[in-house]
């Protein structure tokens, strides 16, 4: 196992097979958000303090209602059997280790009763809104029966980004089944077939992709989306000031500041740099969390300087399950909250509640 991520991604990449690395390396356009987001990191620099006794450091938060050992989550990722044959499962088993939350995508390969019981660590569920609202409401209710912990409402993705890396290969998971385990053991989704699943598997990814893509959804939707849960919710691919101000108006308990790790909009702002303006903007009112180009310690010191309750970890997990199955991708999570307590240590804090903007100089 490679300790360096660069490296680790190399060899990730050179293991997936072709249409699984260009699912799961690739980005929206010519990648030119995929690239800021890691740029935009790389701006801010750390100022570290000396002679603070800091030989007793505490990394614990609670963010969404859930107590966490540090403010690190895992950010959902599709068709992760695509990566290794036990995807989500050997993933949900690497969280639990650590004991940090798990965000399950509503595209997994594995239904989220199944991968709640994988692991004894917390849970989110990552949740796309489909066009058919008792569909919606039939994933909340499964998720809270399964015990998750929160939702993440996705909103930057009511219709698929252009990915020229997965049109190149003229491969989408779904279309082969794959990613589509929730929808096929949900008994709406079931009802809205004419057949059962498994005696007509392209009727099954047609209704998908019916519910999948949803433009017509709406600040409207939120009122029902709210009536039908209990679960703390946050609002997932928030990128303007305007829109956190309006999640916090409909009574939404965080926002999720993302631009889908550069899958969705060619061009978008880096979430590093939408992240200020946007705690600027609501102050403490309700939590806010940051993910897309976190790829070391230093890069969760510095989101959360910023403002970020917590950040969200994508790929570079996805990038240990390629290479080392439950094993690599422990390893990768593992090594993330070493460098970060000692990054935390380094700069002269003891607990992620005592950083702020004062820690980092813009480069330039």
């Amino acid at each position: 196992m490679p300790v360096g991520l660069a490296e680790l991604a190399r060899e990730a990449e050179r293991r997936a097979e072709p249409t699984a690395a260009a699912y799961v390396f690739g980005g929206a356009g010519t990648e030119d958000t995929m690239r800021a987001n890691e740029e935009a990191f790389r701006r801010w620099r750390i100022v570290p303090r000396m002679l603070r006794d800091v030989s007793s450091r505490d990394l614990s938060t609670t963010v969404l209602g859930t107590e966490m050992p540090a403010p690190v989550a895992l950010a959902p990722v599709g068709s992760q059997t695509i990566i290794h044959p036990d995807g989500e499962l050997a993933v949900a088993r690497a969280a639990a280790a650590v004991g940090l939350p798990m965000a399950l995508s509503t595209v997994s390969s594995t239904p989220l009763e199944e991968v709640a019981a994988a692991g004894d660590g917390p849970k989110w569920l990552q949740l796309y809104w489909p066009t058919n609202r008792e569909l919606g409401a039939s994933l909340l209710s499964r998720a809270e029966q399964a015990g998750y912990q929160a939702v993440l409402l996705t909103v930057d993705t009511f219709l698929p980004g252009w990915k020229p890396r997965d049109l190149q290969m003229a491969y989408q998971p779904y279309l082969h089944g794959i990613g589509i385990a929730n929808y096929t053991s949900d008994p709406v989704f079931r009802g809205l077939l004419t057949q059962p699943p498994e005696e007509d598997m392209q009727a099954v990814v047609g209704q998908f992709l019916v519910q999948f893509s949803n433009p017509g959804l709406s600040w409207a939707e939120l009122e029902f989306v709210r009536s039908h849960t209990a679960l703390p919710i946050a609002l997932k691919g928030i990128l303007h000031p305007d829109d956190a101000r309006m999640a916090r108006e409909h009574g939404i308990d965080a926002v999720l500041v993302s631009n889908h790790g550069g899958r969705q909009v060619d061009g978008a702002i880096a979430s590093l740099d939408a992240l200020p303006p946007i705690v600027d903007a609501v102050g403490d009112d309700i939590e806010v969390l940051l993910d897309s180009g976190i790829r070391s310690g230093a890069d969760i010191v510095k989101a959360l300087a910023l403002g970020a309750d917590a950040v969200l970890v994508g790929r570079p997990y996805i990038w240990g399950l390629a290479v080392g199955g439950e094993a690599g991708a422990l390893a990768v999570l593992r090594a993330l909250l070493g460098e970060f307590e000692l990054t935390l240590g380094l700069t002269g804090h003891t607990s992620p509640a005592q950083l702020g903007p004062g820690l980092l100089v813009r480069e330039g």
